[in-house]
Protein backbone atom coordinates (compact mmCIF):
# COMPACT_ATOMS: atom_id res chain seq x y z
CA UNK A 1 0.00 0.00 0.00
CA UNK A 2 3.01 2.40 1.42
CA UNK A 3 4.75 1.62 -2.00
CA UNK A 4 1.96 2.09 -4.22
CA UNK A 5 1.46 5.67 -2.79
CA UNK A 6 5.32 6.23 -3.07
CA UNK A 7 5.41 4.85 -6.87
CA UNK A 8 2.67 7.25 -7.85
CA UNK A 9 4.61 9.87 -6.58
CA UNK A 10 8.17 8.77 -7.95
CA UNK A 11 8.54 7.44 -11.36
CA UNK A 12 11.98 5.79 -10.58
CA UNK A 13 9.93 3.60 -7.53
CA UNK A 14 7.38 2.75 -10.11
CA UNK A 15 9.76 1.32 -12.38
CA UNK A 16 11.38 -0.32 -9.16
CA UNK A 17 7.76 -2.03 -8.18
CA UNK A 18 7.44 -3.43 -11.55
CA UNK A 19 10.56 -5.39 -11.96
CA UNK A 20 10.41 -6.35 -8.52
CA UNK A 21 7.17 -7.42 -9.11
CA UNK A 22 8.60 -9.50 -12.61
CA UNK A 23 11.63 -10.77 -10.40
CA UNK A 24 9.60 -12.27 -7.81
CA UNK A 25 7.45 -14.09 -11.04
CA UNK A 26 10.62 -15.15 -12.06
CA UNK A 27 11.79 -16.39 -9.02
CA UNK A 28 8.35 -18.25 -8.17
CA UNK A 29 7.91 -19.59 -11.25
CA UNK A 30 7.91 -23.37 -10.51
CA UNK A 31 4.80 -24.25 -12.78
CA UNK A 32 2.95 -27.04 -11.22
CA UNK A 33 6.11 -28.69 -9.68
CA UNK A 34 6.61 -27.65 -5.81
CA UNK A 35 10.00 -28.49 -4.37
CA UNK A 36 10.46 -29.77 -1.23
CA UNK A 37 11.22 -27.51 1.80
CA UNK A 38 15.31 -27.16 2.03
CA UNK A 39 16.45 -28.78 5.27
CA UNK A 40 17.84 -25.53 6.63
CA UNK A 41 14.54 -23.96 7.07
CA UNK A 42 13.05 -27.23 8.95
CA UNK A 43 13.05 -26.44 12.95
CA UNK A 44 16.10 -28.70 14.80
CA UNK A 45 16.37 -29.72 17.54
CA UNK A 46 19.67 -28.38 19.95
CA UNK A 47 20.05 -28.83 23.60
CA UNK A 48 21.06 -25.26 25.19
CA UNK A 49 21.17 -24.16 29.08
CA UNK A 50 19.45 -20.65 28.05
CA UNK A 51 16.84 -22.23 25.50
CA UNK A 52 15.03 -25.09 27.61
CA UNK A 53 12.17 -25.68 24.98
CA UNK A 54 13.80 -27.02 21.20
CA UNK A 55 11.76 -26.32 18.19
CA UNK A 56 10.67 -29.99 18.06
CA UNK A 57 11.65 -33.26 19.98
CA UNK A 58 14.44 -35.35 20.32
CA UNK A 59 13.16 -38.33 18.61
CA UNK A 60 10.52 -37.48 15.77
CA UNK A 61 9.63 -41.01 14.58
CA UNK A 62 8.19 -43.05 17.31
CA UNK A 63 8.53 -46.37 17.91
CA UNK A 64 4.88 -48.78 19.16
CA UNK A 65 6.38 -48.88 22.86
CA UNK A 66 6.80 -45.64 22.75
CA UNK A 67 3.31 -44.26 21.20
CA UNK A 68 2.13 -47.10 24.24
CA UNK A 69 3.68 -44.99 26.59
CA UNK A 70 2.66 -41.60 24.69
CA UNK A 71 -1.11 -42.73 25.18
CA UNK A 72 -0.22 -43.86 28.75
CA UNK A 73 1.02 -40.32 29.56
CA UNK A 74 -2.49 -38.79 28.90
CA UNK A 75 -3.92 -40.77 31.51
CA UNK A 76 -2.68 -40.00 35.40
CA UNK A 77 0.96 -39.39 35.75
CA UNK A 78 0.57 -40.87 39.28
CA UNK A 79 0.36 -44.37 37.44
CA UNK A 80 3.15 -43.80 35.64
CA UNK A 81 6.64 -45.31 36.73
CA UNK A 82 9.89 -43.80 37.24
CA UNK A 83 11.28 -45.21 34.22
CA UNK A 84 8.15 -44.78 31.92
CA UNK A 85 8.56 -40.78 33.26
CA UNK A 86 12.60 -40.98 32.15
CA UNK A 87 11.69 -42.73 29.43
CA UNK A 88 9.01 -39.79 28.57
CA UNK A 89 11.49 -37.32 29.28
CA UNK A 90 14.03 -39.11 26.54
CA UNK A 91 11.80 -39.05 24.05
CA UNK A 92 11.22 -35.05 24.22
CA UNK A 93 14.79 -34.14 25.34
CA UNK A 94 18.18 -35.56 24.64
CA UNK A 95 20.05 -34.51 27.62
CA UNK A 96 19.16 -33.05 31.28
CA UNK A 97 20.14 -29.76 32.62
CA UNK A 98 22.64 -31.50 35.11
CA UNK A 99 24.12 -33.36 31.63
CA UNK A 100 24.72 -30.23 30.13
CA UNK A 101 25.82 -28.28 32.96
CA UNK A 102 28.61 -31.31 33.38
CA UNK A 103 32.15 -29.75 32.97
CA UNK A 104 34.29 -31.33 30.03
CA UNK A 105 37.84 -31.90 29.98
CA UNK A 106 37.78 -29.63 26.74
CA UNK A 107 40.12 -27.31 28.97
CA UNK A 108 42.75 -29.69 29.11
CA UNK A 109 43.24 -29.83 25.07
CA UNK A 110 42.78 -25.70 25.57
CA UNK A 111 45.66 -25.57 27.74
CA UNK A 112 47.91 -28.15 25.26
CA UNK A 113 47.37 -26.09 22.22
CA UNK A 114 48.45 -22.98 24.02
CA UNK A 115 51.93 -24.75 25.92
CA UNK A 116 52.00 -26.11 22.19
CA UNK A 117 52.18 -23.16 20.36
CA UNK A 118 54.49 -21.14 22.90
CA UNK A 119 56.82 -23.99 22.68
CA UNK A 120 56.36 -23.69 18.75
CA UNK A 121 56.94 -19.71 19.56
CA UNK A 122 59.53 -20.05 21.85
CA UNK A 123 61.75 -22.28 19.21
CA UNK A 124 61.25 -20.26 16.40
CA UNK A 125 62.58 -17.01 18.64
CA UNK A 126 65.38 -19.53 19.78
CA UNK A 127 66.16 -20.20 16.09
CA UNK A 128 66.47 -16.32 15.21
CA UNK A 129 68.43 -15.55 17.46
CA UNK A 130 70.95 -17.62 16.52
CA UNK A 131 71.04 -18.33 13.16
CA UNK A 132 69.08 -15.18 11.83
CA UNK A 133 69.96 -12.21 14.04
CA UNK A 134 73.78 -10.79 14.15
CA UNK A 135 76.01 -10.98 16.54
CA UNK A 136 75.75 -7.94 18.93
CA UNK A 137 78.17 -4.90 18.30
CA UNK A 138 81.15 -4.76 20.61
CA UNK A 139 80.16 -1.21 22.00
CA UNK A 140 77.13 -3.05 23.78
CA UNK A 141 80.12 -5.54 25.59
CA UNK A 142 80.75 -4.64 29.60
CA UNK A 143 84.09 -3.55 29.22
CA UNK A 144 83.59 -1.63 26.32
CA UNK A 145 80.67 0.47 28.30
CA UNK A 146 83.36 0.92 31.44
CA UNK A 147 85.73 2.59 29.19
CA UNK A 148 82.99 4.93 27.47
CA UNK A 149 82.03 5.80 30.94
CA UNK A 150 85.40 6.62 32.39
CA UNK A 151 86.34 8.72 28.82
CA UNK A 152 82.99 10.45 29.37
CA UNK A 153 84.48 11.19 32.95
CA UNK A 154 87.90 12.46 32.02
CA UNK A 155 86.52 15.01 29.52
CA UNK A 156 83.54 16.06 32.04
CA UNK A 157 80.77 16.00 29.95
CA UNK A 158 77.93 17.71 31.41
CA UNK A 159 79.96 18.90 34.32
CA UNK A 160 76.86 21.36 35.68
CA UNK A 161 73.46 19.03 35.25
CA UNK A 162 74.57 16.22 33.24
CA UNK A 163 76.63 13.18 33.54
CA UNK A 164 80.00 14.51 35.06
CA UNK A 165 77.84 16.58 37.93
CA UNK A 166 77.12 13.15 39.71
CA UNK A 167 81.39 12.16 39.84
CA UNK A 168 83.13 13.21 42.40
CA UNK A 169 86.44 13.54 41.39
CA UNK A 170 88.22 14.06 44.84
CA UNK A 171 87.59 10.65 45.91
CA UNK A 172 87.29 8.97 42.45
CA UNK A 173 83.58 7.35 43.13
CA UNK A 174 79.81 8.68 42.69
CA UNK A 175 78.08 11.14 44.91
CA UNK A 176 75.54 9.86 47.35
Amino acid sequence: MMLSVLAQRSPLLAKMRVLGAIGVRAAHSHGDHVDAVPSYTKPAYFDHRTLPLPDIPFHDGLTSQENALKEKEKGPWKQLSLEDKISLYRIKFNQTYAEMNKPTNEWKSVFGAIFFFFGITGLIVWWQRVHVFPQLPHTLEEDWKERQVRRMLDMRVGPIEGFSSKWDYEKNEWKK
